[in-house]
């Protein structure tokens, strides 16, 4: 399957819209981070409790539970910073809670709450219905999972660094790793407008992003390096077009299909994955969009400067 062939768009000279486009969604992020205090962590790094209550109504004439009734009664009886949301059905809820020194109690306190509160949901069920889960994480644990994701993608970075600067030179490493940078900012950044916390499935996908994007930069890496040779004659410019034209319908062809799963798995995955699969549907979308227009143009933009600063050091 073939289109886009024998196309010659002349990407590069777009290259300082495309790094004002990045440059404003890195900054956005970063004003989303400072309104919110930081990076939204999930129960899975702050500690806390996780539960999944069923309010499936007792009888069919009554009408299914309000959200925002349950935020209100659980706001007056201490549970003010609690995150509450539906889970696939309006019926199961999810209720998260930070952690305290005493996790039975709280889960005590909330059943009852809940119970004297909602009779209509709860009366009719044994413990085991109602509360259909319970998950605690204690704080430390999650500051030593934050710690190890967080080493985890740096070492991810530092071994693509390393093997691109085997496979090519250290200039495509760097270009690739800046635009990986870009990519996983920039999607963290766009969680935290959308009000997603990064939660360990989060941090999942990230990883899976980073993959993805590399493959798609090393692609055309290839092509790059291949087509140095053949258009000796060419400017640095040019070749660069000309190899990113050559492999624009496979990257089409290739984040369009990738896109179809990742859409699949938006809408009919669940909450259970919406945070994974909502990062997915953003990292595919800007890591196409930077192996074009972000470490391509590294690399032109790099190989300007250099001969800028070898004309000035012969000046002198």
């Amino acid at each position: 399957m073939n289109f886009l062939t024998n196309t010659h768009i002349d990407f590069i000279s777009k290259r300082k819209i495309a790094f004002i486009i990045s440059g404003l969604l890195i900054l956005a992020g970063i004003v989303s981070w400072i309104i919110h205090g930081g990076p939204q962590y999930g129960i899975d790094f702050t500690g806390g409790t996780l539960f999944e209550f069923d309010f499936t109504p007792d009888t069919q004439d009554t009408p299914p539970v309000e959200i925002q009734q349950v935020r209100d009664v659980l706001g007056s009886e201490g549970f003010s910073d609690a995150v509450i949301q539906e889970f696939g059905n309006p019926n199961i809820i999810l209720i998260k809670i930070k952690a305290s020194e005493n996790p039975k109690e709280d889960e005590e306190k909330l059943l009852s709450v809940l119970r004297s509160n909602f009779s209509k949901y709860a009366g009719n069920k044994t413990e085991i219905d109602f509360l259909r889960r319970s998950e605690h994480v204690g704080s430390k644990v999650g500051e030593e999972l934050r710690g190890k994701a967080v080493i985890a993608i740096l070492l991810a970075l530092l071994g693509i660094i390393i093997y691109i600067w085997w496979r090519f030179e250290l200039t495509f490493g760097l270009a690739a790793v800046l635009a990986l940078f870009h990519d996983v900012i920039i999607t963290i950044g766009l969680l935290s407008i959308f009000n997603i916390e990064i939660t360990i499935s989060v941090i999942a996908a990230l990883l899976a992003i980073v993959g993805y994007s590399l493959n798609d930069t090393i692609v055309l890496f290839v092509r790059i390096r291949e087509d140095l040779k053949i258009y000796r004659k060419e400017n640095y410019d040019s070749v660069i077009n000309h190899s990113i034209n050559d492999v624009l319908s496979r990257t089409v062809i290739t984040s369009f299909t990738t896109l179809i799963v990742v859409v699949i798995l938006f809408f009919f995955g669940g909450e259970g994955i919406r945070a994974f699969s909502t990062t997915l549907l953003i990292g595919v979308i800007i890591g196409t969009y930077s192996s074009i227009f972000i470490a391509s143009p590294v690399l032109v933009a790099y190989r300007n400067w250099k001969t800028k600063h070898s004309e000035r050091k012969h000046r002198r």
